[in-house]
């Protein structure tokens, strides 16, 4: 289907053939029914084009009554609000609509001067929004458009205290579009609390990763996952490698191990300030840092153009959150390599990605890092007369207690 058919305007489908060929599958889909005003829930892959889905249909909408704030996409992550923005930005100016991105980090009372101009397009994430619509900052008279990008993400429970107060301070009657890679059964069910009637779209297998990701997992030494790290991006010479890591404190440990062996990398996580964080990722996606070291701030939805591997010094916790990862690599049909450095220690992990994948996933070990851990039994190390004498200093109940007869 050729743009021509997707009911938008000339300026956007001109501008939109001179930067692509044809819409993906997603937005096929989901601008026909976004325009016919039904709520919608879309689940597809990582890097299909979802963002221009919702975006472009918003900006059809809007560009026929331009007033103030019509529409709010929310999302997880300031660093995604960024990104949502900028990638619409384009689009809007080419309609003369305007799009403000509202996070935390920001000076508050900027962003309510810029309010006071009366963006149609708000790009926020959960706590800031909440913030400024609790302040009355916002003018919500118009609103007609609620989009939930990285839902499941957004309905999960860090977030949806805060869901529930913004929906609750909207127009009882707007249009609710849900757009994610991963979703579970028992979050459709929580979804369905915000959607009336909605069109489902679903353009790949649920939880699936893109085909063109090849997946490489290898069996290491806890301990040894760091040289193997050095190794690898000195061997392969990659031209930049995002490497995700669960702990901040070990993020800036790993970039100093890394910078010490010689390769320029930056680390990225929330202990840095906003301007950092802006900063660092700029600075990769300009090539001039190597290796980007990031927890999951930037497992979802960050696109950085033509990345060609994604490592995982460790696993997540969390299964979706491993197919989020891996998607930042072989975005809008490119090829891309993801590597997994997994340990005994994660194995419990690794079979909770398979089952949500459902891909096989084999472990390989690396000739030059021999596996000498063993897998845990499961058993305690402690002998159980060390439990039991545990128990016996616990039920102590004066200093004198403690003190052994030997020394009286």
């Amino acid at each position: 289907m050729p743009y021509s058919n997707l009911a938008l305007c000339p300026e956007l489908s001109t501008l939109l053939l001179s930067h692509f060929k044809a819409p993906t599958e997603v937005q096929s889909l989901a601008i026909p029914a976004i325009l016919q005003q039904l709520d919608v829930l879309t689940i597809a892959q990582t890097g299909s084009g979802k963002t221009l889905a919702y975006g472009l249909a918003l900006l059809e909408k809007t560009r026929l009554n331009p007033c103030s704030t019509q529409a709010i996409v929310l999302v997880p992550t300031r660093e995604l609000a960024q990104q949502v923005s900028e990638a619409i930005q384009p689009f809007a100016n080419a309609v003369d609509v305007s799009v403000l991105a509202l996070c935390g980090g920001s000076d508050k009372q900027v962003q309510k001067q810029q309010l006071l101009l009366s963006p149609e397009i708000l790009v926020a994430t959960p706590g800031r929004l909440l913030d400024l619509l609790m302040d009355q900052a916002i003018d919500l008279h118009h609103l007609h458009c609620l989009i939930l990008d990285e839902a499941d993400r957004l309905l999960d429970m860090g977030f949806w205290p805060d869901i529930q107060k913004i929906t609750a301070l909207l127009p009882k009657k707007h249009q609710t579009l849900m757009f994610s890679a991963t979703f579970s059964a028992e979050l459709e069910a929580q979804a369905s609390q915000m959607l009336y009637q909605p069109k489902r779209i679903q353009t790949a297998v649920t939880n699936s990763v893109v085909d063109g990701i090849q997946e490489n997992l290898y069996l290491v030494n806890k301990g040894s996952k760091a040289n193997v790290l050095i190794a690898q991006i000195k061997q392969q010479q990659w031209s930049q490698v995002l490497v995700f890591i669960s702990a901040k404190d070990n993020a800036d440990a790993l970039c100093k191990k890394l910078t010490k062996a010689g390769i320029t990398c930056a680390a990225l996580h929330g202990n840095k300030t906003q301007q950092q964080r802006q900063q660092t990722l700029e600075q990769f996606k300009q090539h001039n840092v190597t290796v980007l070291i990031a927890t999951d701030l930037l497992a979802r939805g960050i696109d950085v153009q033509q990345l060609p591997v994604v490592i995982n010094f460790d696993l997540p916790h969390s299964a979706e959150v491993y197919v989020h990862r891996v998607g930042r690599t072989a975005r809008a049909g490119q090829q891309g390599l993801a590597i997994s450095l997994v340990c005994h220690g994660e194995i419990e992990s690794l079979s909770a990605i398979r089952q949500l994948t459902q891909r096989e996933l084999p472990l390989y070990e690396l000739e030059a890092f021999p596996v000498t851990d063993k897998p845990s039994s499961g058993q305690s190390k402690r002998a159980p007369r060390d439990k039991k004498a545990n128990r016996r200093t616990q039920n102590k109940k004066s200093v004198k207690q403690f003190k052994s007869k030997r020394y009286h």
